[in-house]
């Protein structure tokens, strides 16, 4: 449960996916002149840098937001490209910002965040970058089962585990129906892989069938690797900001001239 470590896989297709939309809402939610909480569950390290020799090694980032970049998939004015210019200039130009740091940019000081992350090393790394957040070493659905519903009770969780475990894929539509009784204004967020072998498709279902006004957005992509099995990315948002489902079509647009 513990040899996951995301710098391998920093900047790639699937984080453009779900950064985008992270992104997207946390621009729409700091519109208003009103406090909100952000929890993750699986933060990792919070930052990244595209020249480490993970990131080299895989080349993952290359097919992912460096190319997007180079060919303008996104609009100049788009909130994650807004996050990654912040980070950069005050972390260098090969910076890349996981998930956490993408919400340290739209927080403001009557806001909130509890990060959680149980890898030792990537705890250490979290806690030098995020000083704007409560930092959590414990299991990451423990930490948002104690604190949901959070203060402020408006707010967003984002659910990203590895999925080393495959039991996840069982346990997730159960403890969203948990967390979602207890706090049902909350934004909730779980990404998954699409993988060759469609395991997400009984958690999606569902999901579906428990949320149906819920948004799911699915992209595909090219593996990363001759017999690598994510071919795809999958976010399911329970009370979606206003202008996410847009948000959302225009981004599987663009992922479907990918080759």
């Amino acid at each position: 449960m513990l040899s996951y470590q995301h710098a391998y896989h920093a900047g790639n297709l699937a984080d453009l996916h779900k950064h985008a939309i992270l992104a997207a809402a946390l621009a729409y939610l700091t519109r208003k002149d009103k406090p909100l909480t952000y929890l993750e569950t699986h933060a990792g390290r919070g930052l990244y840098h595209l020249d480490s020799p993970e990131a080299v090694r895989t080349g993952e980032a290359q097919a992912g937001i460096s190319r997007a970049e180079a060919e303008g998939w996104l609009p100049a004015d788009h909130p994650l490209l807004q996050a990654l210019h912040g980070i950069r200039a005050k972390h260098g130009e090969t910076a890349y910002p996981g998930s956490p740091l993408i919400a340290a940019h739209f927080l403001r000081r009557s806001d909130r965040a509890h990060l959680a992350e149980l890898h030792p090393a990537e705890h250490t790394a979290l806690t030098s970058v995020a000083d704007f957040a409560t930092i959590h070493h414990q299991d990451g659905f423990r930490m948002a089962q104690a604190i949901c519903p959070p203060t402020p009770r408006r707010g967003i969780l984002l659910i990203d585990p590895s999925y080393e475990v495959k039991a996840d894929y069982t346990a997730l539509p159960r403890f969203i129906g948990q967390i979602a009784r207890k706090w049902n204004v909350g934004v909730i967020a779980l990404w998954y892989p699409l993988l060759t072998d469609s395991r997400h498709r009984d958690m999606t279902g569902a999901l579906r069938n428990a949320y149906p006004d819920a948004l799911i957005s699915e992209v595909g992509f090219p593996p990363a690797r001759p017999g690598h099995s994510m071919i795809g990315s999958g976010i399911f948002v329970l009370n979606p900001p206003w202008g996410l489902a847009e948000e959302a079509s225009r981004l599987e647009r663009i992922f479907r001239t990918i080759r």
